[in-house]
């Protein structure tokens, strides 16, 4: 009976890595779905279909994009979280992954434990812009301005936990000033009270803060990566005047946990050589995006970790809520 059974166990298992090895050889054989909790025409939206395009020749299977939006990025996230785990149906998410768990009570999936991580895809720096009559020239000038004037600047932003909202927020943080949040249902109507002069700043994505600096309806004070951005070589970054402060959203590819690591593989190496792709590489300088150049699942890891416990602290301090 014994000797049996162990035989038995022997031939499932052979037949599950027989199995797994058929479906490494053959994966993927048709359309791979890419969910973005956002919706359709955003920035995450006009990237994603930019980097499905390039990554669906590479792996050679279309990306097809789903929008699915809902509850600040819950409800898509949570349809790769309870999806098959099979490899065809991945998320593209933001540094909204990070935050959520520190601004909602209750979450349908686990951040960490329902996700297999497969790449970084881009970082999305933020300008910091004022309206025209705001009195400060510069950063430095600026900085003095928000720490001298406790609750006179007001800012606006896309919502609670929004990427200019977070940065900030991080900024009043780590700068000991007080600044006051007015949340707006999306960054275009923040701006234009910018603009009209009702709030005296924003951090705006780069490439719609760009466009307005262009235009000479606000005037820019400083970028939020860690160093300058090619785009604007001649503006400093924050950290120039904050040492370490660093801000921005983020695209990164996730699977359901449990994926099989050779599909996990498959998707890693194909992103990779999509973000080496020279067309995706000239939009995403036009959308203001930095690539990353070796997305590795490890690394993205790591990185969701500290970005959970660096956005918890900001949370804390600022009692940002999402309930």
């Amino acid at each position: 009976m014994v000797t049996r059974r162990s035989i038995c166990t022997a031939i499932a298992g052979a037949l599950a890595l027989a199995s797994a090895a058929a479906h490494a050889q053959s994966y993927p054989t048709r359309p791979v779905k890419l969910i973005v909790p956002y919706a359709a025409g955003g920035p995450t939206d006009t990237f994603a279909r930019a980097l499905a395009d390039a990554w669906g020749r590479k792996l050679g299977q279309a990306l097809v994009v789903e929008n699915r939006t809902g509850a600040g990025t819950l409800v898509g996230t949570d349809v790769v979280a309870k999806a098959q785990p099979d490899g065809y149906t991945i998320l593209l998410t933001t540094v909204a992954h990070a935050v959520n768990p520190s601004i909602h009570d209750k979450m349908p999936y686990r951040t960490v434990e329902d996700f297999a991580p497969v790449g970084m895809a881009a970082k999305a720096p933020l300008v910091i812009v004022v309206n025209k009559n705001f009195p400060a020239q510069n950063l430095q000038d600026f900085i003095g301005y928000i720490k001298e004037h406790p609750g006179k600047a007001n800012y606006g932003s896309a919502g609670v936990g929004s990427a200019p909202h977070l940065g900030a927020e991080l900024l009043n943080y780590m700068t000991g000033s007080k600044t006051e949040h007015v949340p707006y249902r999306g960054s275009a109507p923040a701006m234009q009270d910018v603009i009209g002069g009702h709030l005296a700043f924003m951090m705006d994505s780069a490439p719609t803060g760009l466009a307005q600096v262009k235009a000479g309806t606000v005037r820019l004070i400083a970028t939020t990566m860690g160093q300058r951005l090619p785009q604007t070589p001649d503006t400093p970054a924050v950290a120039e005047a904050v040492p370490r402060y660093e801000a921005y959203t983020w695209n990164a590819v996730f699977a359901p946990a449990h994926t099989p690591a050779p599909a996990i593989a498959k998707l890693n190496a194909s992103l990779k050589e999509a973000l080496q792709d020279p067309g995706l590489q000239k939009q995403a300088y036009d959308m203001g995006l930095v690539l990353e150049k070796n997305p590795q699942p490890q690394a993205l890891a790591a990185f969701l970790d500290g970005e959970l416990a660096k956005w918890s602290q900001v949370a804390r301090a600022a009692k940002m809520t999402a309930n």
